[in-house]
């Protein structure tokens, strides 16, 4: 099992959550589609759920603030691990994001932010105290790639350059497509925002390993969710692109063996 067991470099992806309308039908949903358990958290953290796959923290669910102005959309957040928030932010804005939930305690466990980048991309930020994030990845369930989607990838080098030190290169053999580099390591990608449906905004997408793209996505679209593009082979193994019953998008992908 490649169990994560410290901190994550600053810049690399180490969480996804997802704030739902129905928080229990979405825990329901991916319990069912990826194995995870989880049972809805204390008031003090807003009900906030911790999923796990196999005893191991793997995902966030939790319920849509219902006190906003205007609640957030139905994603699945990314976020970057730092160990500094305070100074990231600082740079996140320097660099010409936006801030939209500035720095926050939670509790032990860490300090968090959300903000979005020059392109309009949403994102999170996570400083580590007793928790670093996802503990099991790259395996059946479990998060395996974060891809930035934008509309100008020179400006995306830039901005994320600035704010936490990524370098983005093009990545051998993908034609149009990039790398998120953090010492040297892959540790995300970037494609270009004319690749999606016409109208859709910056985003992050989260991809989660499954052991058959076709049979899952079976089992989704049997619950209630959506496809959004087709289970299709491309050159790190077979994936598809879906939405669960809430509309939130997220992509699954059986890794062709190392």
């Amino acid at each position: 099992m490649p169990e994560v067991t410290k901190p994550y470099a600053t810049g690399t992806p180490c969480w996804v959550d997802l704030m739902a309308s129905d928080q229990q039908a979405a825990l329901d949903f991916y319990r069912d589609l990826l194995g995870w358990q989880g049972q809805p958290g204390p008031a003090e953290f807003g009900g906030y759920t911790v999923c796990e796959l196999h005893g191991k923290p793997v995902a966030g669910i939790g319920p849509k603030p219902q006190d906003m102005p205007e609640p957030p959309p139905t994603v699945w957040t990314s976020y970057l691990a730092t160990t500094d928030a305070q100074a990231t932010q600082d740079a996140i804005v320097s660099a010409g994001g936006t801030l939209l939930v500035p720095v926050t305690d939670v509790g032990d466990l860490g300090r968090m932010l959300i903000a979005a980048d020059p392109q309009g991309a949403v994102f999170g930020v996570w400083q580590p105290g007793d928790f670093h994030g996802a503990q099991v990845v790259n395996e059946a369930g479990a998060l395996t790639w974060n891809e930035l989607h934008t509309s100008d990838v020179p400006g995306a080098t830039g901005f994320y350059g600035e704010a936490f030190g990524i370098e983005i290169e093009p990545m051998e053999g993908a034609e149009s497509y990039w790398a998120l580099m953090i010492g040297g390591r892959a540790v995300g990608g970037v494609t270009e925002l004319a690749n999606d449906p016409p109208g859709t905004p910056a985003h992050w997408l989260a991809y989660f390993a499954v052991d058959d793209v076709d049979s899952t996505v079976d089992a989704l679209v049997r619950s209630g969710g959506t496809v959004l593009a087709p289970p299709f082979d491309m050159m790190a193994g077979r994936m598809t692109v879906v939405a669960d019953p809430q509309g939130a998008p997220f992509a699954m992908i059986k890794p062709k063996p190392m």
